[in-house]
């Protein structure tokens, strides 16, 4: 991957984020960190703009920086970046942070929100169940 990259220079935000995504994927978390802000600071876009966005998001997690990767994906709920592609899969690596950060109530919330829409039944009766943890105490406070 390392002469494919080369060949699209060293500020190529689409080869600098897949140069990311290789770190990524073979564990290097720490390193691919740096490469995916680069990638997004030098304007990466299209799909594999809320790509970035989900993947940094989740190597921060993985190196215990949760709430910077829920306040990134907080950042794609209502962005006009996220699509078809990436779906709510920002929401389920929400969940994961906001687990994290000892926040279970609003992430289990969060996760039966998202697969709600896609039950062939008893999605209204979900939808409810997870609304009703948002007036639960977290950890039973």
């Amino acid at each position: 991957m390392r002469p494919l990259v080369a060949e699209r220079g060293p500020n190529d935000p689409d080869g600098v984020y897949e140069w990311a995504s290789v770190h990524d994927f073979l564990g290097r978390e720490e390193e691919a960190i740096p490469l995916y802000e680069a990638a997004l600071a030098a304007g990466l876009a299209g799909a594999r703009r809320p790509q970035a966005v989900i993947q940094l998001a989740s190597s921060l997690r993985n190196v215990g920086r949760a709430a910077e990767a829920a306040a990134l994906l907080c950042g794609l709920e209502e962005s006009p970046d996220r699509d078809a592609a990436v779906g709510d899969a920002h929401r389920a690596f929400l969940a994961l942070a906001l687990r994290d950060m000892g926040q279970p109530d609003e992430a289990l919330r969060l996760a039966l929100l998202a697969l709600a829409p896609t039950l062939p039944r008893y999605r209204r009766s979900v939808a409810a169940y997870a609304e009703s943890l948002a007036a639960r105490p977290e950890n039973g406070e």
